[in-house]
């Protein structure tokens, strides 16, 4: 064969994926990324404070290197812009947890791959147990993923600037958008609807902000839980759409929109798919995820959530790109 032809290099970093996981899920677990944010810039000084070998802190170093998560120079090492914000431990956006469970997760990832030939997960669906321990390690983990979204979603509605505002957040989580919200406008209440275990996890999160005084709590399962009507002026439905098929998508949708003042606003953030499936590139893996977890959840495409949210009775839908991979779509 003559002439220029593709690399495999691509195929090969595929393949070897593990490998990423692999690094960053050690380097987040021995704060690599935070003490290099702290100065301690070399290979030795980081073996020494971490207990590592200088051969495998080395070798963690370059593997960094290459991920694109530190930068070099003259044997020192520095955060990426990209790993400062996300990778450091104490920062609001820090999601090092995530990397430290999808490390957990690799010793099970053979007996995964199962569900693309049983088309759903072989055991109880993860993301429809209340009362379960992974929920725990989940909630804080991604919490700082949502940081950025929230802030452009308050940016685009003028929250800040609103007076006796109304928050109602279903499926919250760790109350992460509450959180920031309540921080932006001081005259602001929140309502997160969620299990008791997770309410639990976000009401210990907000009080690291004294915020609770304006944050309360219905614990309940969103489906079938009752809800004031044109109680509230923005409803968030964040991270929760991925793991409900088509059919409760709508019905919560529509209770949202009930529970509502007029002019209200439906926030709802998720991993949103172009019409023709043709990228985003994370919300397209991400499925994977949810066939793995759930029994009807997916990646849904812009036209799903327009005819979803039209069906439930909102006359105007506008998709929003945030900071992260997911995108905000804002309904009237």
């Amino acid at each position: 064969m003559t002439g220029n032809l593709p690399s495999p290099g691509r195929i090969l970093e595929i393949a070897s994926g593990y490998w990423a996981t692999g690094l960053l899920g050690v380097a987040t677990e021995h704060s690599l990324f935070t003490l290099i944010h702290g100065g301690l810039d070399t290979a030795g000084r980081l073996a020494a404070k971490t207990g590592m070998a200088e051969r495998g802190v080395q070798t963690l170093l370059d593997g960094l290197v290459g991920l694109g998560l530190l930068q070099t120079h003259d044997g020192t090492y520095r955060n990426t812009p990209e790993a400062e914000l996300y990778l450091v431990e104490g920062q609001p956006t820090d999601i090092s947890g995530f990397a430290q469970l999808k490390l957990a997760e690799m010793d099970k990832l053979a007996g995964r791959l199962e569900v693309f030939r049983a088309g759903g997960p072989l055991a109880d669906p993860m993301v429809e147990v209340a009362d379960n321990p992974h929920w725990e390690k989940v909630v804080t983990a991604i919490a700082g993923l949502s940081v950025t979204a929230a802030q452009t979603a308050a940016d685009v509605l003028g929250l800040a600037e609103r007076e006796d505002l109304s928050i109602l957040d279903v499926g919250g989580g760790s109350g992460i958008f509450s959180s920031v919200w309540l921080r932006l406008n001081p005259a602001a209440r929140a309502t997160q609807l969620d299990w008791g275990p997770i309410n639990a996890i976000a009401r210990r999160l907000l009080a690291q902000h004294s915020l609770t005084d304006r944050f309360t709590c219905l614990d309940g399962d969103f489906h079938t839980a009752q809800l004031d009507t044109a109680a509230y002026d923005v409803a968030v439905y964040s991270h929760v759409a991925h793991q409900e098929g088509p059919e409760d998508n709508v019905a919560v949708f529509a209770k949202l929109r009930d529970a509502l003042k007029p002019g209200g606003a439906l926030v709802v953030c998720d991993y949103v798919v172009e019409d023709d499936r043709s990228g985003p590139s994370f919300p397209l893996l991400f499925a994977s995820e949810m066939l793995l977890k759930s029994n009807k959840g997916g990646t849904w495409r812009r036209a799903d959530y327009a005819a979803w949210l039209a069906e439930a009775g909102f006359e105007k839908v506008s998709f929003h790109p945030t900071a992260s991979p997911a995108t905000l779509v804002i309904a009237r």
